[in-house]
């Protein structure tokens, strides 16, 4: 390998050459993606993060040169130096391939093995091999434009909100431990024997201090980390793009996020993107989409069918009446060419959400029935059903009868699996929408309590605050999420701003004044001092950058992601501690067996 000396500085990047560049003597630096000897010529193509050049050697090529050429391999880095020249024969697959460096020195910075994967676009290699060798991956082009694509978006979010007043501040990555529905990552204190600091799940309660500091307008490019079961949009670690307003209602931050969103359509996406954005309550979502997160891109809304069946003697839909819960429906419009087998395949897709079966009814495009529940019905039930479904030839209807939860969770599911399998979702056609007025509290029927839908800071509408202590169930939030594609892409909501109200939110969560004094004294004392009226929102970068690339995992716009299990493949974390540091922190691991 020879030395990088300070002359063999690049002058161009690789993907950036073009016709203007003939005549230019030019250095490129990178990788060697392949090879290709023909004897008298020898050709090498170089890869860097721009794209890629052609690099030429033939007879008039020095020898060393030459031989230098001829035992260059894949991964090899290297350094060339020479003049650009048009090709004799173009690649028109390429930005570059009406040009080539014809080249008159080249060093070899460092040679490679073959590797366990080849470096190119849209790798079918398994994802387990590719984290493993994540540096290698990652030098892949789509994978680089993934993470330079999360970079500009990054920058965008900053520049927006710089422009809209907001100041970037840092909040602290080691913070006390506090509830917010997942389980903390804890961090042992060295200096502090026995106590634990905990990774931030988010920065709320430091932005609402803000808030109370008088900062106004809050922004943050926040990481944040909670120890719970991963999904294929959900990591250990992630990334906010976190941001809080003072005086200020839902209007005012609905605008700010929709003139952002826009931002990034304008100087990212290059697209038109009309605003506002749509806007539905929770209570509608549900009812319409049987999901708080609906994609918009297609109908199949839910209908409640209930009144129609109400007197039946079918007793899979009157039982559901009559144990409180409904009986509802989705028309799959050309759903009638699924076969029964795809039908059944449906059916287990609701058994995954609780359900016990499918009802189903299709008429095909000759305008003949085939059902699983219609010999069950009476003529005019069944007329009534087709008429509140709109029923036509070629449709597909499905039907849930439970407790309602369960009807919204599969018919939600099943009007999305419906759309992806008849294939009437484009992955750059973009739907948002705002999902507002969320329930200020959910009941756990194990735990036999209520807890926070999103957060105890959370304040209520004013209109439902007299309910909280008698049927807090029906205490709406000024809460909202911004939806994309059936995504939720961030949430936020107005914050309680008074004692008063902060205590009373914590007496229904059953937190006593002492514990929430003990958990929340600091921003209880705070509250004392004079808080404004604020509210905030956060996105997911990642989910944002996964759904703009048109992509469907966030590990392919993370450098280094964990997988399902949280840990990383690459450098085998997490690992055992050295028993030393363990003594030091006051710590003992304590297997099962000594447990017993």
């Amino acid at each position: 390998m020879e030395v990088f000396e300070k002359n063999d500085k690049r002058t161009h990047y690789c993907g950036t050459l073009t016709t203007k560049n003939i005549g230019e003597r030019v250095c490129v630096l990178g990788w060697a993606q392949k090879q290709r000897d023909l004897g008298s010529l020898i050709f090498i193509d170089l890869r860097d993060r721009s794209g890629i050049i052609q690099l030429a050697f033939d007879e008039t090529t020095d020898r060393e040169i030459f031989d230098k050429a001829f035992g260059v391999r894949a991964e090899f880095v290297l350094c060339a130096k020479g003049e650009v020249r048009e090709r004799a024969t173009k690649n028109k697959n390429i930005p570059t391939g009406d040009i080539e460096i014809y080249v008159d020195e080249l060093k070899i910075l460092g040679k490679a093995q073959t590797p366990p994967f080849e470096i190119v676009e849209n790798s079918d290699v398994k994802s387990d091999l590719r984290l493993k060798h994540r540096y290698l991956d990652l030098r892949r082009p789509d994978m680089q434009r993934n993470i330079i694509a999360r970079s500009q978006i990054s920058n965008l979010a900053r520049n927006y909100f710089n422009e809209n007043g907001f100041i970037d501040i840092e909040t602290p990555n080691l913070i006390r431990p506090t509830p917010e529905g997942a389980r903390d990552y804890l961090v042992p204190s060295r200096v502090h024997p026995g106590k634990f600091y905990a990774l931030p799940q988010s920065p709320q309660l430091y932005k609402q201090l803000l808030m109370y500091s008088g900062f106004d307008r809050y922004i943050q490019i926040a990481r944040c980390f909670r120890d719970e079961d991963l999904r294929a949009d959900r990591q250990p670690e992630f990334t906010q793009i976190d941001m809080e307003i003072s005086f200020t209602d839902e209007d005012e931050i609905i605008a700010i996020n929709e003139g952002f969103i826009k931002y990034i359509f304008d100087n990212f996406m290059h697209k038109p993107l009309e605003t506002p954005f749509e806007r539905i309550t929770w209570k509608d979502a549900m009812e319409r989409f049987g999901s708080d997160k609906p994609d918009m891109r297609f109908g199949f809304e839910l209908k409640n069918i209930s009144e129609a069946v109400k007197d039946t003697e079918f007793k899979v839909f009157a039982g559901a009446i009559e144990n409180g819960g409904s009986v509802r429906a989705i028309n799959v419009k050309g759903g009638a060419k699924f076969s029964r087998k795809e039908i059944d395949s449906l059916t287990e897709v609701a058994k995954q959400f609780k359900a016990k079966g499918l009802a189903w009814l299709k008429m095909s495009e000759a305008g003949e029935v085939s059902s699983s529940y219609a010999k069950f019905l009476s003529d005019d039930e069944n007329a009534k059903i087709a008429e509140i479904m709109k029923l036509e030839k070629g449709d597909l209807l499905l039907v849930m009868a439970d407790k309602n939860s369960v009807v919204f969770d599969v018919l939600g599911a099943l009007r999305c699996e419906c759309a992806k399998r008849l294939g009437i979702t484009k992955p750059d056609e973009f739907k948002f929408l705002w999902v507002t007025e969320f329930p200020l509290f959910e009941y756990d029927e194990e735990d036999g309590r209520y807890y926070a839908k999103h957060h105890p800071f959370t304040a209520p509408m004013d209109e439902d605050y007299h309910l909280i202590d008698t049927e807090p169930g029906k205490v709406r939030a000024r809460a909202y999420d911004i939806v994309l594609n059936g995504t939720e892409l961030g949430g936020g909501s107005i914050r309680i701003h008074t004692t008063e109200m902060q205590e009373h939110m914590f007496s229904i969560l059953g937190i006593g004044k002492e514990e929430a004094q003990e958990k929340f004294g600091f921003l209880l004392d705070a509250f004392k001092y004079g808080v404004p009226p604020h509210g905030g929102l956060a996105y997911g970068l990642d989910r944002l950058v996964t759904l703009l690339l048109g992509l469907e995992d966030i590990r392919e716009v993370i450098a280094f992601p964990k997988v399902q299990n949280a840990s990383e493949l690459m450098s085998k974390c997490p690992s055992f501690a050295n028993p030393d540091d363990l003594k030091e922190l006051g710590i003992a691991i304590i297997t099962d067996e000594e447990e017993k």
